[in-house]
């Protein structure tokens, strides 16, 4: 109950966002000390204990220089070693399916069309999955054969002080132990254990650990834990910082949901091979990176779409084939030129046609992308007032791709999106036709827009600083980073984001995830991010540890730690307001606060 009136008293006597900064705000530049942070504001997620010493030390346009060179900045060795254990996120798609089995992969085992796995793990999995689904059809058992009895009980694979340690022993001891068991043993005993014991280790597990524990109760969510984990991770281990904020705007703009079918194992190769490499690069390439991914295919329907008269003569079929717009109409409005960007609802229907027969080979196999000429469309489209002549094939697509990725509307919405995430939420025309200039003149180089924007008056301005509201993805991953925190693996982490309103990989509308101020300001989610940070600051994260000790108990002085200047009058007055009742002013609470504070939710 003093939590929670605690929490409350701080939320309540601050104010949720700031007022709209003037025009004029943005021609008054920022003294130097100001434009570090911001610096490590917006084109990180967050400085940590020694980053502005550092970058201060490098220099600022240098330090700039080498984070729009991702490629030149060694990595950190420990993210990489983090990175290794998260097998799908290198696999394809078709070697995903095979690893952590959906559904039609069991059903295939179960008829006898399918070999089981020679992995032991994997193949307890699918032995067990085989049963369930048997006894689902009434061909077995239902109960305790559904699940099988282990090859060995658990009281033969493990000590009486191992069992002890597992049932009773704190969540360190158990890490321990299970960190330190012998591969052969620790497999055994995973398949020895009825689910529910196998799930209750969960959180006490290192990562390879969770990862069979996945892969023996739910094997797809393998694949979700490694891209969560990753993602995470990357956001606050990684040294090439603006490369990972940008695969983050990058996603959100070409979202695809995980929860959809198919995508469940498309995603890694998608965020892989579409997405990190062509954050900086030109955006028609990333614009057909997109295009030609399964993921995007699966999820806004391409793969079906087909010439219209294409069943026309197939009386056999019943639910006849056709033309499917979603991807056509989304290009357009989302990718590219935008909802006012000029089109009509015939270019829409017009590019539908272009993209017949963009397919995927064996969708629910993992297939990769395949042009089947056969579905495609082959008479004359204009689009947009360019004609495409008839008679044509997969061309025709890759055209619209051309005049799209030169379209000048194009160069303004991207170069306003860019600005809203970078610079603010409603960010100065003079800025975004300069970053649109650019945009046409390089033929749609990235790093030359964002060139453009970092060397502007209205980016180093006091217009834009502390101007944007961090979105929970970027709340976490700042508040680990500020508190110099040590992570042993960030699933917990991950699910904080969700609980926060931000649950990565599914957001189900193609929108993607909002980065402006009004998606995320209001008293109940300010509310819950004062929760999280009195949460991880209380080292009550799993997987997380902080060292509070350095922090002391003077909220001024913390303060200044955590956000690298000195808090609002405001926010100091509201801490020592809610600290004045507390018996105990822990380094702890103290620190829990100021990550709360609505003075730290800016960036």
């Amino acid at each position: 109950m003093k939590k929670r009136a605690l929490v409350a008293a701080l939320v309540f006597a601050l104010p949720l966002a700031s007022s709209p900064k003037s025009d004029k705000s943005f021609q008054k530049k920022l003294g130097k000390d100001e434009q570090i942070l911001h610096a490590l504001g917006r084109l990180t997620f967050g400085p940590r204990p020694g980053d502005v010493e550092r970058l201060k030390k490098i220099g600022l346009k240098k330090w700039i220089d080498q984070q729009l060179h991702p490629e030149q900045i060694k990595e950190n060795i420990a993210l990489e070693l983090q990175l290794l254990p998260l097998e799908s996120l290198r696999m394809t798609p078709m070697e995903t399916v095979q690893r952590y089995p959906p559904p039609q992969l069991i059903k295939a085992i179960a008829d006898g069309k399918q070999p089981l796995p020679e992995d032991p793990v994997l193949r307890a999995t699918v032995e067990r999955l085989v049963a369930r689904y048997k006894a689902r059809k009434g061909e077995a058992p239902a109960g305790n054969g559904a699940e099988l009895e282990p090859v060995h009980p658990l009281d033969e694979v493990l000590e009486p002080w191992e069992l002890q340690t597992l049932r009773a022993g704190t969540p360190d001891k158990k890490r321990e132990l299970l960190e330190t068991m012998p591969p052969d043993k620790l497999e055994e005993m995973l398949v020895a254990m009825p689910r529910p014991q196998r799930q209750k280790l969960f959180d006490s597990a290192p990562t390879d650990v969770r990862r069979k524990i996945l892969l023996l109760n739910a094997p797809q969510q393998v694949v979700a834990y490694d891209l969560l984990e990753s993602k995470l991770l990357r956001a606050i281990e990684s040294n090439r910082q603006l490369a990972e904020e940008l695969d983050d705007f990058w996603f959100n703009h070409f979202n695809v949901f995980y929860e959809k079918g198919s995508d469940r194992f498309l995603i890694p190769e998608y965020e892989r091979d579409a997405i990190r490499p062509n954050v900086l690069g030109k955006f028609r390439d990333l614009l057909e990176a997109t295009a030609k991914s399964p993921a995007m295919l699966f999820y806004l329907d391409n793969f079906q779409s087909v010439r219209a008269d294409v069943d026309a003569n197939n009386k056999n079929r019943k639910v006849k084939r056709g033309l499917n717009e979603n991807y056509g109409r989304e290009l357009m409005e989302l990718h590219t030129l935008g909802v006012n960007g000029g089109y009509t609802q015939q270019d829409v229907t017009e590019v539908a046609r272009c993209f017949t027969g963009w397919t995927i080979l064996e969708p629910r196999k993992g297939g990769g992308f395949f042009y089947n000429d056969k579905l495609h469309d082959k008479g004359e489209k204009v689009v947009l007032g360019h004609v495409i002549p008839a008679g044509g094939g997969m061309d025709d697509g890759e055209k619209v791709l051309d005049i799209l990725a030169t379209h000048p509307s194009t160069a303004h919405f991207i170069s306003k999106e860019l600005a809203q995430r970078f610079v603010a939420d409603d960010p100065p025309n003079s800025l975004v036709e300069q970053m649109a200039q650019t945009f046409l003149a390089t033929g749609g180089d990235i790093r030359e827009v964002m060139k453009t924007m970092l060397d502007s008056k209205e980016f180093w301005s006091q217009g834009a600083y502390r101007a944007k509201l961090k979105t929970p993805f970027e709340m976490v991953a700042s508040s680990v980073r500020a508190l110099g925190a040590d992570v042993t693996d960030a699933w917990a982490l991950a699910n904080q984001v969700g609980t926060l309103g931000e649950p990565l990989y599914r957001k189900p509308e193609p929108t993607g995830y909002s980065n402006l101020n009004s998606e995320w300001v209001n008293s109940a989610a300010l509310l819950n991010r004062m929760n999280f940070g009195l949460q991880l600051a209380k080292n009550g994260v799993a997987g997380v540890k902080v060292d509070t000790r350095r922090f002391g108990n003077n909220p001024d002085a913390v303060a200044k730690t955590l956000m690298f200047r000195s808090a609002s009058s405001q926010t100091r007055s509201a801490i020592n307001k809610a600290l004045r009742d507390q018996k105990q002013k822990t380094p702890g609470l103290v620190a829990g606060l100021v990550i709360g504070s609505p003075d730290f939710q800016r960036r």
